[in-house]
């Protein structure tokens, strides 16, 4: 049955979906940062530090540790940030059901209205058809 809700409470499950796909992409993001963090300190503990050696062997293993360090904390600050998103996603998707949930109560609200002023007027419709068949008997007797 169709209603002033209708097409408002279409609006907001559209919405309430596409919540949702920002909410699983977040949720991807958020993976993708947590497995790179993973592997930059899996190759930080890669990293073969000379026992002994030329003075240039040091300081190059000491510069790629300092690089892979600084991916760390990179990719450390890209965690919080996706975890940020997500957050921030998940309370958009909240506000968008509840929203969803509101118009979808008034549209059955006024359905259920309808329904009533329905079942009234066929009460109505039917005790006129009695009176008119009690009419009609009364008359031929």
């Amino acid at each position: 049955m169709k209603t002033r809700f209708s097409s408002l409470v279409k609006l907001k499950k559209s919405t309430m979906q596409k919540s949702e796909r920002v909410v699983q992409k977040a949720n991807a993001d958020l993976n993708s940062a947590s497995m790179a963090l993973e592997i930059s300190y899996a190759e930080l503990n890669d990293v073969q530090a000379p026992n002994s050696g030329r003075m240039g062997d040091f300081l190059a293993s000491r510069t790629l540790i300092d690089s892979q360090r600084g991916i760390i904390n990179h990719n450390t600050e890209w965690v919080g940030f996706a975890k940020q998103q997500v957050l921030q996603a998940k309370e958009q998707l909240k506000l968008d059901m509840i929203e969803h949930e509101k118009f979808k109560y008034l549209e059955l609200q006024e359905i259920k209205k309808e329904l009533k002023k329905k079942k009234i007027q066929e009460a109505k419709d039917l005790d006129e058809v009695a009176l008119m068949t009690y009419a009609r008997k009364d008359n031929n007797n």
